[in-house]
Parts: C-alpha cells; structure tokens; sequence
C-alpha cells in the first residue's frame, strides 16, 4: 500500500525513538529499485528513508 505527501501515520519500527508514534508524510521518494520510501514528521523530529512496510494508516 502506498501512501501520499500528507497522510497519517502511525511508525513500527523497534529500532526508532518514533516507533508507536503517529505523524505526517512529507516527503515520498522512490528507491533505485522502485519502491517508496517516505520522510515522517513527529511532534518533536522526522525521520527519512521508512519504507512502506513499517508504515500504518492512521486513523482519521
């Protein structure tokens, strides 16, 4: 599933201070090989480079 510039998130990632935390995409790039990667923005930071898989549609 992909996501767009805008979208609530919510990040699973063990290895993040941000895991569990709900945020904003604000910027989508695409890897060399073809996949997305997004750059969240927290309340307090951002964190760039998640791919989609560590990424939950919050809800609105």
């Amino acid at each position: 599933m992909g996501f767009e510039e805008d979208d609530r998130v919510i990040l699973h990632d063990n290895h993040s201070e941000y895991d569990g935390e709900e945020g904003t995409i604000t910027q989508v790039f695409e890897t060399m090989f073809g996949d997305e990667n997004y750059t969240v923005s927290f309340e307090d930071g951002q964190e760039a480079g998640i791919p989609a898989d560590s990424l939950e549609a919050a809800e609105e």
